[in-house]
């Protein structure tokens, strides 16, 4: 059985889609770029570093969390895999509303 706790990691990166230099967020863990909100697929459990995929996390929506605000949804473009991340405070919100405009 896998631990499922949450392993803190909050660290700086070069974005794989962007170029940015991301500063770690300081407040929790920093799982995506804030300029244009791609990921990883890194982790099973946040913050064990332990998927083997490796893949490109595509943000694909976003949904209304009743207790920690909202929520990015990504696909991964390797594996397929559908998962979430937090939305943080300094993501650009262009994006965010981008995510949000159903076509």
């Amino acid at each position: 059985m896998q631990d499922k706790k949450f392993k803190m990691i909050d660290e700086s990166f070069t974005c794989y889609n962007c170029g940015k230099e991301v500063a770690p967020l300081g407040y929790t863990a920093r799982d995506h770029c804030p300029n244009c909100l791609h990921s990883l697929h890194l982790d099973i459990n946040p913050g064990d570093r332990a998927s083997d995929c490796k893949g490109h996390l595509i943000p694909i929506g976003i949904e209304k969390n009743k207790k920690r605000g909202y929520k990015i949804l990504y696909k991964c473009d390797k594996c397929g895999i559908n998962t979430k991340n937090i939305m943080a405070t300094d993501d650009n919100m262009d994006k965010i509303i981008s995510l949000s405009v159903v076509e």
